[in-house]
C-alpha cells in the first residue's frame, strides 16, 4: 500500500510524516526504516525506526532508487513500513514525471507487504489519477 501526503515545499508534509511514524512504531510487529535527504531528523525519530540518509549513497536516479529501496527490503524480512520524506529529491525525480516510480513502488508494496508513506511535493492536480485515492493528507 502506498499512502502519499502531499503538497507544496514547506507547507508542513515532513512534520505530519515525522508524527505518523513515531505513532505507528507503538502499533507495528515488524520494522520501521524513514529515508531522508539529510540526518537533521534522526533526535525527532523514535529510536526505534531506522533512519537512512539517501544522499549518502550512490543514488542519482529512480532506477537506482528503487534498486536502493528493494536492497533494503531484501536485507530485512520484518520491514513493515518505509517513510520516504522529500521523494521527489531522493529518488532523483525533480522536475521528472513520479508515475512510473509511483506505480513500481505499488508493486513492491504488494509483492513483500511493506507499507510506503510518502511526502511529495506535488498538487492534488499534478498527481496521476490514479494515485490520487492514495493522498491521506494534503497541504
Amino acid at each position: 500500500m502506498i499512502q502519499l501526503i502531499i503538497g507544496e515545499k514547506g507547507k508542513g508534509k515532513t512534520k505530519i510524516l515525522l508524527e505518523k511514524a513515531n505513532n505507528e512504531i507503538k502499533n507495528v510487529n515488524g520494522n520501521i526504516v524513514y529515508l531522508d535527504k539529510s540526518g537533521q531528523h534522526m533526535y525527532e525519530l523514535n529510536n526505534k525506526i531506522r533512519l537512512i540518509d539517501v544522499t549518502g549513497f550512490p543514488v542519482s536516479n529512480s532506477d537506482e532508487f528503487l534498486g536502493f529501496i528493494s536492497g533494503i527490503i531484501s536485507q530485512d524480512h520484518d520491514l513493515e513500513q518505509m517513510y520516504l520524506d522529500s521523494f521527489l529529491k531522493i529518488a532523483g525525480l525533480e522536475g521528472k514525471d513520479a508515475s512510473p516510480t509511483l506505480e513500481k513502488l505499488d508493486k513492491i508494496s504488494k509483492q513483500f507487504n511493506v507499507s510506503f508513506i510518502i511526502s511529495i511535493s506535488l498538487t492534488k492536480d499534478q498527481l496521476p489519477e490514479a494515485m490520487r485515492e492514495s493522498i491521506i493528507a494534503e497541504l
